[in-house]
């Protein structure tokens, strides 16, 4: 299992969910990405993404520096 982390700071919606989705690619099942971004939206977009892509969020955190981090599991 690897672990990744993508820096999606100062991006707003989509490009995220599109940075998200290219990283996702380069990834094995198993794999977790950790994503860190900047716009709140993507607590809502990215569990969505992540639902329809056969993904898994394992966690999703909000944190005092208006940050939003969002652990998933490549899915097959």
């Amino acid at each position: 299992m690897i672990k990744e982390t993508l820096n999606a700071r100062r991006l707003l919606c989509p490009l995220p969910v599109i940075r998200t989705q290219d990283k996702v690619k380069q990834l094995q099942v198993g794999d977790q990405l950790e994503v860190i971004c900047t716009d709140s939206g993507v607590m809502q977009d990215i569990p969505a993404w992540c639902r329809i892509n056969g993904h898994k969020v394992l966690e999703a955190t909000a944190t005092d520096d208006y940050e939003y981090i969002i652990l998933l599991e490549v899915g097959a």
